[in-house]
């Protein structure tokens, strides 16, 4: 009885250790090395035309993808999705991440403490259409700083993306800082190409083509198109323009969560902007 008791404790040990590297934040795993042509293909918004059009392109594909979802325009039916069809998308293999309750900006010192409430909010109406509580975030706006940081990790985010900026000024058309895995901090992942009018599919090739030497291309889309917001659209044949170029050139197209293969949880950067306030400011077009 006593080996049978020790051979079935050592079980359950080596079980909890499974679970806990199948995790995001396992320790006792080595970080993986990142492929060359890794890129991280994201949404933002909850635009319906996501649902209705850019899904059902990925899904041909085989490619992955992170939707992160806000609140704030859904009751725009017409042009933004409802918590059903988000859950449907998480029933196909989607990444859903969260986007806050009202895409407002967290960079201040009074505002970014409220963030926890709004990550809440968004789970909680997640939680109720049967999605499980997000790993990752979207930066509405482009917007951070420090207490808003402090709250994704209170509440057990791992990773989240951020804008082009400050490498960048928000709204231009430049190819943005790649993601290195041991300078950016998985909390502030930045965004190599943001689409807005004007985007090209050639500018869109050197976008991509930072994906190398350890290094990934995150992207950021909103609607496609997006009708309530043009500023940030993406026309349909451009995207898939987009998206057969990385099929054929044999791209890995990822969601953001699998990023967390690629940290060393153990030892993450020590990334300067964790102590900077970042605040866009875009003027329409």
């Amino acid at each position: 009885m006593k080996i049978f008791e020790r051979k079935f404790s050592r079980l359950v040990v080596l079980a909890c250790v499974g679970f806990a590297c199948a995790g995001l934040a396992c320790t006792a795993r080595a970080a993986a090395p990142v492929p060359d042509k890794t890129v991280v293909l994201t949404f933002d918004d909850a635009v319906k035309t996501q649902y209705t059009f850019v899904a059902p392109l990925l899904e041909k594909l085989g490619f992955k993808a992170t939707f992160y979802i806000t609140h704030n325009w859904m009751e725009d039916k017409a042009n933004f999705m409802s918590w059903e069809e988000v859950a449907d998308l998480n029933r196909r293999g989607f990444e859903i991440g969260n986007h806050t309750w009202t895409h407002s900006g967290f960079q201040t010192p009074e505002k970014g403490p409220t963030l926890g409430a709004e990550l809440q909010q968004v789970e909680e109406a997640l939680a109720k259409v049967g999605v499980p509580k997000p790993v990752s975030f979207g930066w509405p706006g482009d917007n951070f700083g420090p207490e808003a940081i402090a709250q994704l990790q209170a509440r057990g985010y791992k990773l989240a993306r951020r804008g082009m900026q400050p490498e960048v000024d928000y709204g231009e058309i430049q190819v943005g800082p790649a993601l290195d895995v041991k300078k950016n901090h998985p909390l502030l992942i930045p965004t190599t190409g943001d689409s807005y009018p004007g985007w090209t599919l050639e500018h869109f090739k050197k976008v991509v083509a930072q994906a190398k030497d350890g290094k990934i291309a995150v992207l950021q889309f909103h609607g496609v198109p997006d009708v309530a917001h043009p500023w940030v659209n993406t026309p349909p044949e451009l995207l898939r323009s987009c998206m057969m170029y990385l099929k054929e050139n044999g791209y890995r197209v990822i969601a953001m969560r699998d990023l967390a293969a690629y940290y060393d949880w153990a030892h993450l950067p020590d990334d300067p902007l964790l102590k900077e306030r970042v605040a866009t400011v875009f003027k329409k077009k």
